[in-house]
């Protein structure tokens, strides 16, 4: 198994924004999204997401691309937190998309691991819109190693 940074400071970084919008990410795409962390654990986010005009298609609802930029940038964050010492990369993402959320809706998105190996972490993240209880996406993707 790949070495950990035993301090972990990426996941400290997460966690010194629990209750508070993501504003200076290393990823400019989440510093965009504007995430409010309600959780971070090793392994796993829970961030909330406020939809704007922005984020809508042109019916008004959130566009599946931003569903899954926010699948994969999540996703892509929890193995960041796991202080491993090498670059991981999206090798797939997998979507299925279950119910709409419109402009000024909150929504979560809530990430796991399922299998960590070696070369490939395969993770998931599902995308709620709380107001309704209504699980709206869940994304899989694969991560690969690349040293």
């Amino acid at each position: 198994m790949e070495q950990q940074d035993n301090t972990n400071d990426r996941l400290k970084v997460f966690q010194s924004f629990i209750g508070k919008e993501v504003n200076n990410s290393p990823s400019n795409f989440m510093n965009w999204l504007k995430p409010t962390v309600i959780s971070a654990e090793k392994g796993s986010l829970h961030c909330s997401y406020i939809v704007r005009l922005e984020m809508t298609n042109p019916y008004g609802i959130l566009h599946g691309g931003i569903t899954a930029g926010i699948i994969d940038d999540l996703i892509g964050a929890t193995v960041f937190t796991l202080g491993l010492n090498n670059a991981y990369t999206t090798i797939n993402n997998n979507i299925d998309y279950f119910a709409p959320a419109k402009e000024g809706d909150v929504i979560t998105a809530k990430t796991s691991i399922v299998k960590q190996g070696r070369t490939i972490i395969n993770l998931q993240c599902e995308v709620f819109l709380p107001s309704k209880n209504r699980l709206i996406a869940r994304g899989y993707s694969n991560m690969l190693n690349i040293g």
